[in-house]
């Protein structure tokens, strides 16, 4: 585990990470400005979900490569990373299984949301994460899901529209495990070695 977190913390890796992010985040909102034309302003935070997570680990990666922590934003991206990402795998799978095919661009994203569900938490040793911003975070991914799923401002597949009501009980599962994960790797995990 050493190993990994000496690797983690290698500034050519964290230099790399931070490039890939970037980019992604700017396709992120890229791919859903279609849908944020005929978004109300008001709701706008909400509606790029994926892409939001990846800008919180921007920022994440800044400190790092700054010498510092910010634990309120490592708790935003640890939590958010790892649900939009399986969320958009789940998704992904989904959508080729109702339609009876998976294009490149779900392959792309199927493996390209993976790899945001795996940063968020392969970083956690390195967090400062206390039990308020978890609570922060909790707060705006479950506030999240309100907006999305009872102002119906949620990601738009048609495929899968027909399945909104389940999607929207899936998510709201999902972010109560990412929730219980990030805590678990950071909160919980630093109790117990306290305790040793």
């Amino acid at each position: 585990m050493n190993t990994i977190l000496i690797l983690l913390r290698h500034r050519s890796v964290l230099w790399m990470l931070l490039i890939i992010n970037i980019l992604g985040t700017i396709y992120g909102y890229i791919w859903y400005a279609g849908q944020l034309k005929t978004t109300p302003w008001y709701f706008l935070p909400f509606v790029p979900d994926s892409p939001t997570a990846s800008l919180f680990f921007v920022f994440v990666l800044i400190a790092f490569l700054l010498g510092r922590n910010w634990p309120l934003l490592e708790s935003l991206a640890a939590i958010t990373l790892f649900k939009y990402g399986i969320w958009a795998v789940a998704m992904n799978l989904l959508g080729g299984y109702v339609s009876g095919s998976l294009t490149w661009v779900n392959y792309m994203l199927i493996f390209s949301h993976l790899g945001m569900a795996i940063e968020g938490l392969l970083y956690a040793p390195l967090y400062r994460i206390k039990r308020w911003h978890i609570y922060v975070a909790g707060v705006w991914v479950i506030h999240n899901e309100m907006i999305d799923y009872l102002f119906d401002m949620e990601p738009t597949y048609s495929v899968l529209d027909m399945y909104t009501t389940q999607i929207g009980y899936y998510t709201f599962w999902l972010s109560i495990v990412s929730i219980m994960i990030v805590y678990q790797l950071t909160i919980r995990s630093r109790s117990a070695t306290h305790f040793k």
